[in-house]
C-alpha cells in the first residue's frame, strides 16, 4: 500500500549536470561517504583535533586515510572489515595518522601563548 509512494523517494542515486559534463553518484558512493563521514568523526575524536572545513575535513582524511593504508602503504596480515567497500580498520588507522599529522603541523599557529 505505501510502496508506490515511496517509489518516487528512493532513487538510484543522484546526477548533476553542469554544462556539457555530467555526473551520477550512486547509492554505493552515497554510503561510502557516509561510512568516511563517520570514520573520520571517530579518528578526530580519537585525537582529540578538529580537521578544517568540519564534516568535509573528516570525510577527506578518512578517504584520504583508506586510499594510504590499502594503496600506497600495504600491510599484509592484517584482517579488515569492509562495510560497502570501504576498509574500517585501515581506513581508521589512516585518518588517525593523517589527524594527527595535522595536529602536529598546525600545532604552533594554534596554541596559546603564555606571558610571565
Amino acid at each position: 500500500m505505501f510502496a508506490p509512494m515511496l517509489m518516487p523517494v528512493l532513487a538510484d542515486g543522484i546526477t548533476i549536470k553542469i554544462g556539457n559534463y555530467v555526473w551520477s553518484f550512486g547509492l554505493n558512493v552515497i554510503i561510502y561517504l557516509l561510512v568516511a563521514a563517520i570514520i573520520g568523526i571517530v579518528a578526530e575524536s580519537i585525537v582529540g583535533w578538529r580537521l578544517p572545513l568540519g564534516i568535509i575535513g573528516a570525510i577527506i582524511a578518512a578517504l584520504a586515510g583508506a586510499w594510504l593504508l590499502t594503496q600506497v602503504i600495504i600491510l599484509k596480515g592484517i584482517g579488515d572489515v569492509y562495510v560497502y567497500g570501504v576498509p574500517i580498520f585501515r581506513a581508521l588507522i589512516g585518518a588517525i595518522i593523517l589527524v594527527a599529522i595535522w595536529h602536529l603541523i598546525t600545532f604552533r599557529a594554534w596554541r596559546r601563548r603564555t606571558y610571565a
